[in-house]
């Protein structure tokens, strides 16, 4: 894929940089966008609520901005504190909206708290509180997109200045970023010289961050040099990329390469895992007459055991049995999975097509994820012997093994996609693994929820069989 970048072009002699430097500061733009952001959701939240009351009281409108001016400082406090007025704020509106929410979700709480005790409950109407409260949230929402809009149409995707300084290391692309090459443009980590040092300082100037991209005999001088510059810089390094680096943890007198960060933080394990036991035990108690007639077909068809029991890898690579209902011939069962089902299968029961087709057969699964061995939404776990083609799952990308840093959920990403069914390439495999990488990076509860409600859409899907 072609990454849009600004290139510098070289000159026959060293080119001239400005002392001003490459590009104009978009550090004090930024902080005026702040600003501005938030005496925006001052006003909207200020106008919101006299609005809500002028249109209940009618002309009496007692106590019209009570309600705002006591709710202003609690948002305006909790806002600060989760940074909703930051870079993200200027990048991703729906986070930014995310973020503002819950700010006015907490001074809301807060400020019904507070109210209970000074006993100002009777001052302000309930439905004015109501009303304002949900048109602030969506007027302030609605001002997040068109700032986002503004700033991508204004400053292209990236509100900062990036420059990438390439100084001998392999092919490298960074996105919208300004792009120079070292020896043309007269760039050196010389320590001794001053003068190479100043021409340096005018190329980083007004700029957010730098990436030098040097081979390993370099990145000592690039580093010290980078160090008194005063600006985020980054070095490329082989080693991190082929281990898959997630940072630097210092230690004593002695550092290491981060290359596994953990499963989810406490707060949102404990949220996915409250989710997934009150749904489970819900959707139990609700679909127990459908599990119950379809284990009575099951029973009737060929007198054999109604769930099947499969060995899986779960979260940490650690087997768990998986339960289904049975849906195959009990001379056709097979434990580990070295053969996929096929469209045709003459190993699939009369009532087992039907189970698959409306992926009924997955329903067992509920008490898998109640016990805690699997989650609703997450990677599809597999059968030891799955195949991609010739090859096992593990032999066709190193990263498959990344996909079990969370439990195995019933649904995912992959599935909601469409990517089901048997893994008859390599190329199969590859789109799930994808998306399952995807996932694990980019969680949060409310994706969950989507992913569940996108799942109901699937469940008749011509590649279940």
């Amino acid at each position: 894929m072609n990454v849009p970048i600004r290139t510098l072009p070289a000159e026959t002699e060293l080119p001239h940089v400005p002392a001003t430097g490459l590009a104009p500061s978009l550090e004090r733009k930024r902080l005026r966008l702040y600003l501005l952001q938030m005496l925006a959701d001052i006003a909207l939240l200020l106008g919101s609520f006299a609005l809500a009351s002028v249109a209940y009281y009618r002309g009496d409108q007692g106590h019209p901005f009570l309600v705002a001016q006591l709710m202003l400082p609690l948002f305006l406090t909790i806002a600060l504190h989760n940074s909703t007025y930051s870079l993200l704020s200027l990048t991703d509106w729906r986070a930014a909206t995310g973020r503002m929410a819950r700010a006015m979700l907490i001074a809301a709480a807060l400020l019904n708290f507070l109210a209970f005790f000074v006993k100002l409950n009777a001052v302000f109407s309930r439905v004015v509180f109501l009303v304002g409260f949900i048109l602030a949230l969506i007027v302030m929402a609605a001002s997040r997109w068109m700032l986002g809009k503004w700033v991508r149409r204004q400053w292209g995707p990236s509100p900062l200045n990036v420059l990438q300084i390439d100084a001998g290391g392999p092919p490298l692309r960074v996105p919208y970023a300004y792009r120079v090459d070292a020896q043309e443009h007269g760039l050196s980590p010389a320590l001794d010289d001053p003068h190479a040092r100043d021409r340096l300082a005018r190329y980083l100037r007004n700029m957010d961050q730098v990436i030098v991209n040097c081979p390993g005999e370099l990145r000592i001088a690039w580093a010290r040099v980078l160090k008194g510059s005063g600006v985020h810089a980054e070095i490329t390094s082989e080693l991190a990329q082929e281990v898959g680096a997630l940072g630097v943890e210092r230690r004593g007198d002695f550092s290491t390469l981060l290359v596994s960060a953990g499963a989810l933080g406490m707060r949102a394990r404990a949220a996915k895992r409250l989710f997934d036991m009150a749904v489970s035990a819900l959707a139990l108690v609700l679909l127990s007459p459908v599990l119950l007639v379809a284990a009575a077909l099951i029973k009737l068809e060929d007198g054999g055991p109604v769930l099947f029991r499969q060995r899986r890898v779960g979260q940490g690579n650690r087997f768990f049995h998986i339960y289904k209902l049975r849906t195959m011939r009990m001379a056709g069962t097979d434990r580990d999975g070295h053969r996929s089902t096929g469209r045709d299968d003459d190993r699939i029961t009369r009532i087992g097509r039907i189970l698959r087709r409306t992926s009924l057969d997955e329903l067992p699964q509920l008490v898998n994820v109640f016990k805690g061995e699997m989650s609703l939404v997450g990677p599809r776990p597999h059968a030891l012997g799955s195949q991609a083609g010739e090859k096992l799952f593990w032999q066709v990308d190193d990263r498959y093994w990344q996909r079990h840093t969370l439990r195995p959920g019933i649904t995912g990403l992959a599935q909601v996609r469409g990517f089901r069914g048997a893994t008859e390439t390599e190329t199969d495999l590859s789109e799930r693994l994808q998306a399952d990488l995807e996932y694990l990076a980019g969680w949060s509860i409310w994706r969950d929820v989507r992913i569940i409600f996108a799942t109901f859409r699937v469940l008749n899907h011509e590649r279940a069989f």
